[in-house]
């Protein structure tokens, strides 16, 4: 049986709509348990100052949580030498609501002035992406028939049967990121109508994403 094997391109632009804001809670203490238990706190805090805009505990999701160990170098006679200076803990959460500026704007201004302090990074995603990447498989696979058409035509042969689709299934990451990093000194200063809150003018662009499809088609 004879065959031809034809890889098609897909390629789209989505309109962000929700936000998710990544936030990082790092603390290092003596004793295992202690940094723990202060991982646990630091967090429950979080979910407290976060409940506030209307968001459950359970809308914080974890991304990685981990615990190592922290050495520090020091000279002894000359010689260079580590010795063990505490557990650090380093929690990776995460948080999405619809986009919406002045609500950003709220949480942004709570996080940079609540105690807890923790590093946060702002990007946008869609709700519903399974949709875009049906659409994007969707193009790919067409582009695909669309150029076996033309090969088989110009090669004087007939398309027939599919015999076979190879798509990766690897995960596409429908995120923009225009703000990577927003320190507490350089945020906007806050409203002059709301003191609880900075004042955003945030509009993403569009996410682009691409992927490939591989047809194999009998041929006659």
């Amino acid at each position: 049986m004879r065959t031809i094997r034809v890889t098609g391109k897909g390629q789209i632009k989505v309109k962000p709509d929700m936000t998710r804001i990544t936030i990082t809670l790092e603390g290092m203490y003596p004793d295992y348990a202690e940094t723990l238990r202060h991982s646990s706190e630091d967090t429950d805090s979080l979910k407290d100052v976060l409940a506030a805009f209307g968001f459950e505990r359970t809308d914080l999701k974890t991304l990685s949580f981990n615990v190592d160990t922290e050495y520090e170098s020091y000279k002894d006679h000359g010689a260079y030498k580590q010795r063990f200076v505490g557990y650090r803990f380093r929690h990776l959460i995460k948080m999405e609501f619809d986009s919406d500026n002045e609500r950003l704007g709220k949480i942004l201004y709570t996080l940079g002035n609540c105690e807890l302090k923790p590093e946060f990074r702002i990007s946008y995603t869609v709700k519903d992406p399974e949709a875009a990447k049906n659409e994007l498989l969707g193009k790919a696979v067409k582009d695909a028939k669309e150029k076996a058409a033309v090969i088989t035509a110009a090669a004087g042969v007939t398309l027939k049967d599919i015999q076979n689709i190879d798509y990766s299934w690897g995960e596409i990451e429908l995120e923009v990121s225009p703000i990577n990093r927003l320190m507490k000194a350089c945020a906007p200063a806050p409203s002059a109508c709301e003191d609880t809150c900075y004042d955003l003018d945030i509009e993403p662009d569009d996410i682009e994403v691409a992927d490939t499809v591989t047809v194999v088609w009998e041929i006659a």
